[in-house]
């Protein structure tokens, strides 16, 4: 039987972007769908007790970017710590990524580019030729995206949804990635703990 993981991030999270081809790799090797719900961490945080990034104290501000470090080498990406567009403006991508996967598209690899365009490429994810860049990496048209779409009011409420699927769940940080039981793997430092639960239920 197909398990199917739900897959709670944020765009603009140097974690996601990480952790998303290990990611994809293992639920490609256990034959596990992904079911890709950007959710708005901002809320979240305020629910969970989390920070928002400018709200930590600075030791775990400087903290932050030495693992920021650490795991660019674990990972081997040339990943920007403090990249220029940094947070970068998101709802356009996330509408574009939540119309991929309505569509049956690989929603999965294009928030992948949408991250590399912050973390690697120093791009502003706002502007339209950079989500249009992003999205031919991705083997994917911005416009035949848009014109398969819902209404930009329906894309934001299932934004919205997601959301609350995402405190439903339990989850409190990006990446999460939740299995059908409710076992939750957060942090891309959890994906080989993932990988290990999908063995138990191949």
């Amino acid at each position: 039987m197909s398990i199917t993981i739900d897959y709670y991030l944020s765009l603009n999270s140097p974690w996601t972007f990480m952790g998303s081809a290990p990611f994809a790799e293992i639920a490609r090797r256990h034959g596990a769908s992904v079911n890709v719900k950007p959710c708005k961490f901002g809320p979240i945080f305020e629910q969970t007790g989390g920070l928002p990034l400018p709200k930590r104290s600075p030791q775990r501000q400087a903290y932050r970017l030495v693992e920021l470090r650490r795991w660019r080498e674990v990972r081997g990406i040339p990943l920007n710590v403090e990249p220029r567009y940094f947070p970068s403006d998101d709802l356009a991508a996330v509408r574009l990524v939540i119309a991929a996967a309505l569509q049956g598209k690989d929603a999965h690899r294009l928030s992948l580019e949408f991250g590399r365009a912050i973390w690697e490429r120093e791009e502003a994810l706002a502007d339209a030729d950079v989500m249009s860049a992003a999205a031919q990496r991705a083997g994917l048209d911005v416009a035949a995206l848009r014109a398969g779409a819902p209404s930009d009011v329906e894309l934001d409420r299932l934004y919205e949804q997601y959301t609350q699927d995402a405190l439903k769940a339990g989850v409190f940080g990006a990446p999460s990635y939740v299995l059908p039981s409710g076992e939750i793997f957060w942090g891309q430092d959890r994906v080989e703990f993932l990988d290990r639960a999908l063995k138990t239920l191949a």
